[in-house]
Parts: C-alpha cells; sequence; structure tokens
C-alpha cells in the first residue's frame, strides 16, 4: 500500500464508453482498495475539462492521448504542464455519415449497398456536386487535438481529400448525434457510444472505426499536472495502479456486459445499455436493425498479463507527436524541441504496477 499524500481526489471523465476504466476503478472498489476517496466529475466538453485540470479545479482527469502535449506547447488553450503515467485505452472511434447522405450516395453510385469499412472517394461525387453550388460537406471532431481529427484526416487523405474540401467543425461528443440529426452534420468521428446511438435511432451509417485506421493507437489516458505529481507522487502511483487493475478487469470479455450496465447509470452516460455494449463486446453497429460488424479490438483497455499495453511509453508519444508535425498543427521546430519522455511517463507506470500489490 502507498502512503497516499492525498486521499480525497476528484477526477474528471467524459461521458464516453472509454471512461470504463475510471467508471469501473470507482464502482468496483479498486479506487478504495488502493487507499484513495475518488470522485468522479462528468464534463461536457473536452475544453472545459482540460481548463479545469489546468487551474486545479480537478486533480486529475481522462483526457484525449494527444492532450497532454497540446496543453505542453499551449495549443487551443493555455500552456501548462500536463503528463499522462498510464494509457487507459486503445482504439474506440468511428467515422459516422448521416442516413440522408448515405442514401444520396446510394443513388448516386445507383447501388443498394457499400461494402464496409468504405473508403472516403464515396464522397467525391458528393463534394464536386456542392462545390459547383459554392457549399461543402460539414464534419465535426471532438477536439482539434485528438485522434478523432487525426483519424479523420487520414480517412480522407487515403482518397485524395483535402481538408479544404469539407467544413470541419467541434463538437463535443454527446451533441454529435443531435447536430446530425437536426441537419447541422454530415458525418463525424466520435467515440462511443454515440456512434451506435445514430444507427439506433436511424439518423447515422458507421462505415469506418479507428481500428480500420489506426490498429492500437492510444486514444484515451490520465492526465495530471506536473507540479501535482510532485506533491503527490505516493498518490499519483495509487490511481494508476487502481486504473491498472480496472483495465485489466474489463479484458475479461465475461466482465464487460456488466460494466456496459454500470456505464448505463444517469450519473455516467445516461444512455441505453443497447448503444454502450456493442463496442464493448467487439462488434461494431453499420445499420439500424442489421447484423453488426465483428471487431474485436473496437474498445481495447488493456492484454491480460502483458502490462506493456498500458504502458506510456515514448515510442506512443512520439507517433502523436509526429500525427500533430503532419497535421500542420506544431511545427518541425516544436516537434524536435518537445521531450516526450518528460510528458509520457513510463518511469511513474512502471513503479506503479511493479509494486507488490498489482502482481
Amino acid at each position: 500500500m502507498f502512503n497516499v499524500e492525498k486521499k480525497n481526489i476528484t477526477l474528471g471523465f467524459m461521458p464516453l464508453t472509454d471512461s470504463a476504466p475510471v467508471i469501473i476503478a470507482h464502482e468496483m472498489g479498486m479506487f478504495k482498495k488502493w487507499g484513495l476517496n475518488v470522485s468522479l466529475n462528468k464534463q461536457n466538453s473536452w475544453a472545459t475539462l482540460r481548463d479545469k485540470l489546468h487551474l486545479g479545479v480537478i486533480d486529475a482527469a481522462q483526457m484525449l492521448a494527444p492532450m497532454p502535449i497540446a496543453s505542453q506547447l499551449g495549443l487551443y488553450g493555455q500552456k501548462s504542464q500536463v503528463i499522462t503515467p498510464i494509457i487507459l485505452s486503445r482504439n474506440g472511434n468511428g467515422i459516422t455519415l448521416s442516413t440522408k447522405l448515405y442514401k444520396k450516395i446510394l443513388t448516386q453510385q445507383n447501388t443498394t449497398k457499400i461494402d464496409m469499412p468504405f473508403s472516403a472517394n464515396i464522397l467525391l461525387n458528393e463534394i464536386e456536386k456542392r462545390k459547383k453550388e459554392g457549399n461543402k460537406l460539414t464534419f465535426a471532431v471532438v477536439f482539434p487535438y485528438s485522434c478523432h481529427y487525426y483519424q479523420l484526416i487520414e480517412w480522407l487523405n487515403r482518397s485524395n481529400i483535402a481538408l479544404s474540401d469539407i467544413n470541419l467543425l467541434i463538437v463535443p461528443p454527446s451533441d454529435m448525434m443531435p447536430s446530425m440529426q437536426s441537419g447541422d452534420l454530415d458525418g463525424f468521428c466520435v467515440g462511443g457510444p454515440w456512434n451506435a446511438k445514430a444507427v439506433r435511432e436511424g439518423v447515422g451509417i458507421t462505415g469506418v472505426t479507428s481500428s480500420d485506421l489506426y490498429q492500437n493507437s492510444p486514444e484515451k489516458v490520465l492526465g495530471l499536472m506536473s507540479n501535482w505529481q510532485q506533491q503527490h507522487p505516493q498518490t499519483t502511483l495509487a490511481l494508476v495502479s487502481a486504473l491498472y487493475e480496472a483495465c485489466q478487469w474489463l479484458e475479461n470479455i465475461p466482465n464487460r456486459f456488466e460494466a456496459a450496465r454500470l456505464l448505463s447509470r444517469s450519473c455516467y452516460l445516461d444512455t441505453n445499455i443497447d448503444v454502450i455494449a456493442p463496442s464493448l463486446l467487439g462488434s461494431c453497429l453499420t445499420f439500424n436493425n442489421t447484423t453488426p460488424r465483428k471487431i474485436p479490438t473496437y474498445n481495447q483497455f488493456s492484454t491480460l498479463g502483458d502490462a506493456e499495453f498500458n504502458n506510456p511509453g515514448q515510442y506512443s508519444g512520439e507517433n502523436i507527436a509526429n500525427l500533430m508535425k503532419e497535421s500542420g498543427h506544431i511545427s518541425s521546430q516544436q516537434r524536435a524541441e518537445l521531450n516526450i519522455a518528460a510528458i509520457f511517463r513510463k518511469d511513474i507506470y512502471e513503479r506503479a504496477i511493479n509494486s507488490p500489490k498489482c502482481n
């Protein structure tokens, strides 16, 4: 047991399927086991969650994997020293087109169905049509510095579609489906359960997942302020140990349905279990009332017996930084000056999981 410096912790999270490690650690008593009394603080947008962490309103946060680097550089907000001592999940995102757009594409291609995963070249006719009308397709991602952004750009690039060919908005995850329903969005890249919810309600068609684009890409991490970690080193180790245990628990498939039940509660995702469970159980809802695609790696939280999965090693951070540079988010000089090892803290992670109680 660690001699925690601070027992009462406030941890911010977003109502997403891959918030499961945070919620499971709370509900299944893992935080308590490690001597922590953790209060979970649900947020509506990634920017708000980040700002609260920066300002010390919350002690820790579930964050998008690129966010600690973006915070370090002061991108889209205050320059702050954020670190991550554990990867909480990999994969988990999907690209969904509106049902209205999908039907229009079927008509343009004179077909009744397009194979999944579909490439972005199915958009080419509609993009050209709208250019002539002085208009563009409108897509959304959840945050500028996110794997959602890089995955959507990668999907478009593979079909030689430039970002300038579409309108791209930043929309909070829970607002994606209503925005598509109202006709404001033609497509989006978001994490679960919002793709599945769009499909269940007949609003969208999910044709691509992050597993189709960047297999095993880090998605969510634990974010801490560097000075907070320095003041609370033992508390940090306890947090990492509890979350690692939760990630391991989630790798037992029989536990996943129980996780979906807990996530569906109003204090967490506040949505039906039938939109939460599919991705947890390795399937992607594509069309309403049809057989889902089998994607065993849709939501990944750990690998049983392999501690490297959750290790925030330099390799993961370097890959994310390279994506940020390739997309034009950071300059070559910023990339060269980044000290990834000081942000992605493999040393803290390894200390935590090598403690006697984690083995």
